[in-house]
């Protein structure tokens, strides 16, 4: 009797975990994976503007011989002297605000001359021209322009050109400039 005792309590605790083991799901037969996206919103206040993009001359190949890389606000980019232009890359900054209709602005930079660094010698960007109709060179001598849209929100593309030396280090450079916008 002792033996059929002892035997009772193991059936039924065998019984019990295959039971529990029903109970589990199923493991999917395929795996699952999640990523994470962003969301952004800019709300705006009157009269104000913000940097949508930076200014990107995109990949180069420098040579033995100097030369430059424009970018034209419209984003076509052209060279001279020893630079080849590598890929499709480059693209002007970009600005944007918001206004009143037909109120004038004043836009000039902080400087006519920037320049960017890296792990060469440093190269000057210059001529930094918007894209407006028609294009003008920014300075620091204020240009003026007008509010066009009816709904007062305006944005604006800004190009350069990049001077780039003989033989120049391979690597990435970079630079700040500023533009100052006057409501007036």
């Amino acid at each position: 009797m002792r033996t059929s005792h002892i035997i009772r309590p193991l059936r039924k605790q065998c019984g019990l975990a295959i039971f529990a083991l029903l109970l589990l799901p199923a493991a999917p037969a395929l795996a699952q994976n999640s990523a994470q996206g962003e969301a952004e919103a800019i709300v705006l206040r009157p009269l104000s503007f913000f940097k949508v993009n930076d200014l990107d001359f995109g990949s180069i190949i420098a040579s033995g011989t100097s030369g430059t890389v424009r970018l034209a606000p419209d984003g076509t980019r052209t060279r001279t002297g020893g630079v080849t232009l590598a890929g499709d890359g480059g693209e002007p900054a970009r600005f944007a605000g918001l206004g009143t209709p037909n109120r004038q602005v004043n836009i000039s930079l902080g400087s006519n001359t920037i320049w960017i660094t890296g792990p060469g010698v440093r190269m000057r960007v210059r001529d930094f021209e918007i894209g407006s109709t028609p294009t003008a060179i920014l300075s620091t001598t204020p240009t003026r322009f007008s509010i066009a849209s009816a709904l007062g929100n305006y944005n604006f593309p800004v190009g350069g050109t990049l001077e780039v030396g003989a033989n120049q280090t391979p690597g990435d450079y970079s630079g700040t400039f500023t533009i100052t916008l006057n409501y007036l």
